[in-house]
């Protein structure tokens, strides 16, 4: 049965570890996927150059798995603008999960260079250290970003707008030096058009932090939730374990036809703002009862966004079984209790 394909591969790789090179291995998602592989006795090397990711992640994930999984984890402190820390991390890679990007809308609007410096320069770089290294499978981080105004709902891989960011642009060009890659190259790669993901360890802090672990922080330090227009705008919001589970299925097909391809990381749902802001000063006021008294504010739609993005995660579930464990409440669930304890120590 397709829902029983994800605990196959895990028996696999508990089986037979492998070797694995997460990139933005300080970052939220790295940070996630370092936690599902040493859970699964693998040997990993992580990259991270602390632009967004914090060493206090690699702590949290140390306090989840047990000493000796954790002595299969070496980190390496670099930049994957510099083309020789990116060769020093691929050394002996089996599985390159390539997290490491400027995300973020706004600031790629702000500083489109710095964001085309890391998201391209330091993709192909990547790509050059994972080729000369004999890497034999490079996941990497897409984003729905990619279909910027093409109006069809749900987003299907094959049909793909005008970008409406500098962002947007470098995610996409990211897919088309993977493809160039494999046809001239042979480097088998995966890209993961990413959702809206959330959950457990997503920065709350800063100027471009996402909006759910954003309005956590608000709620919790009785500021006011800001959303962007009038709260109707929707997205495919995706949890964390979500998205662990399409890279280890991704890293692991076997299928030739699954390979060299990108696919929409979602549930295939639609969550609008306003809905998000319910559900979550719901959770909140559980334990905080007064939240449920909190309002949010409303402003400007923000440069740059969609209206609305849904995924059709047809494709996926087709070729590499992919099955989602956590709806967007259930996700909240565990995002809540984690915030609840983080914000307030």
């Amino acid at each position: 049965m397709v829902a029983d394909v994800y605990a196959q591969v895990r028996q696999q790789l508990q089986a037979a570890p492998r070797r694995w090179l997460v990139t933005g291995v300080a970052g939220f998602i790295g940070s996630n996927l370092l936690e599902a592989l040493l859970q699964l006795d693998q040997e990993v090397v992580g990259l991270d150059n602390f632009a967004t990711g914090h060493a206090h992640n690699l702590e949290q994930v140390r306090a989840l798995v047990s000493p000796q999984q954790w002595q299969r984890f070496r980190f390496m402190e670099g930049d994957i603008r510099d083309p020789q820390a990116c060769a020093a991390a691929c050394a002996g890679a089996e599985v390159v999960l390539h997290q490491a990007a400027l995300g973020s809308v706004p600031r790629s609007l702000e500083n489109p260079q710095q964001t085309n410096d890391v998201n391209i320069t330091g993709f192909l770089n990547m790509l050059v250290a994972a080729r000369d290294a004999g890497v034999g499978r490079f996941i990497y981080a897409a984003s729905s970003s990619t279909y910027g105004d093409h109006p069809g709902l749900p987003k299907v891989e094959e049909l793909i707008g005008k970008p409406l960011s500098p962002y947007a642009v470098t995610k996409y060009v990211n897919e088309l030096y993977a493809d160039v890659f494999a046809r001239c190259y042979q480097l088998d790669s995966v890209g993961l058009r990413y959702f809206n993901v959330f959950g457990p360890r997503q920065d709350p802090a800063g100027a471009y932090a996402a909006v759910i672990p954003k309005w956590y922080k608000a709620l919790l330090d009785k500021e006011p939730v800001l959303i962007n227009g009038d709260g109707e705008t929707s997205r495919d919001f995706c949890f964390i374990a979500n998205v662990v589970q399409a890279n280890l299925l991704a890293a692991s097909s076997t299928e030739p036809a699954a390979l060299n391809q990108v696919y929409n990381i979602a549930l295939g749902d639609r969550t609008t703002l306003n809905e998000l802001f319910e559900l979550i000063r719901e959770r909140v006021a559980r334990e905080l009862p007064a939240v449920a008294q909190a309002q949010a504010q409303y402003r400007p739609f923000r440069d740059g966004d969609v209206r609305h993005s849904q995924a059709n995660t047809d494709k996926i579930r087709r070729l590499l079984g992919y099955a989602p464990t956590h709806r967007v409440a259930e996700g909240l669930d565990q995002a809540t209790a984690y915030y609840l304890q983080a914000l307030r120590t």
